[in-house]
């Protein structure tokens, strides 16, 4: 499946996505299969980056004045040399470095995950696709919260999971798992 280690992209697993002004969650694991990749990545000596949303939104559990809903989660905690860049827009390409930093390290491939799946993580893989990199989106390592539409209509985050990912796949990236990842590298 890859022709050389993507660059692991981890977006906003930040402690003020566990806060419930998000609503319903879906998968719970997400953040342990972000951790196994993380720690594969790391095994192999890949190039691993971060983003870190810093909204702008006064009520929002991220907002740059929540020093603690800013905080990476414990589990996903960079490294020393470890990239992260500061947003505060959903695409992790806007307004940051991201771009010529893959340039710059010649990144042709890209793995993705991260919190949210209806925000950042779509926003940021359309881009990517976009973009021209050979994109890959970690469907178990991703998370969406449930939404209430404009006609008062509540979405389930299994359902905007399950419509996220079928509007991204093979327009903007090939949906992968977790598991299939990991044993390309065996």
């Amino acid at each position: 499946m890859f022709p050389e280690l993507p660059a692991l992209l981890i977006l906003d697993v930040q402690k003020g996505f566990d806060d419930p002004y998000w609503g319903k969650r879906n998968n719970p694991q997400a953040e342990e299969n972000m951790s196994r990749l993380l720690s594969e990545w790391r095994r192999r000596g890949g190039t691993v980056i971060y983003s870190k949303h810093l909204s702008v939104q006064p009520k929002s559990p991220l907002h740059h004045t929540n020093k603690i809903g800013t905080e990476f989660k414990d589990i996903i905690s960079p490294a020393l040399g470890e990239m992260v860049f500061t947003k505060n827009v959903n695409s992790a390409f806007i307004g940051t470095e991201l771009g010529t930093y893959l340039q710059q390290q010649k990144v042709k491939s890209v793995v993705i995950t991260g919190l949210s799946t209806q925000h950042c993580v779509s926003t940021t893989t359309r881009m990517s696709g976009n973009l021209g990199y050979h994109t890959y989106l970690v469907s178990d390592a991703i998370a969406a919260f449930e939404v209430t539409d404009h006609n008062g209509n509540v979405h389930s985050a299994d359902a905007i999971q399950e419509h996220e990912l079928a509007m991204l796949h093979n327009e903007f990236a090939t949906i992968v798992t977790t598991d299939e990842i990991i044993n390309q590298f065996r």
